[in-house]
């Protein structure tokens, strides 16, 4: 699956304090980021992980944080 949202930062302190996530990235004993979605019916953000074959949801964030997303500009 493809993602058009590249990497998400939760946190106000973007340089010091923020955690960021990324497609690609290594996480949780072996997983990696697969995809990370805007759900526009609850305005949240998902991020999904996958090891093998197995994608399943990881983390999600409501919009009432502060919230950084940078775009995949090459979909």
């Amino acid at each position: 699956m493809d993602s058009v949202i590249r990497k998400i930062s939760i946190g106000s302190d973007y340089k010091n304090e923020a955690m960021h996530y990324s497609v690609g990235q290594s996480v949780y004993g072996g997983h990696h980021i697969h995809s990370i979605e805007f759900n526009s019916v609850d305005n949240s953000y998902n991020i999904f992980i996958k090891k093998q074959d197995e994608v399943m949801p990881w983390k999600k964030f409501n919009s009432n944080m502060a919230i950084s997303v940078e775009y995949d500009l090459e979909y």
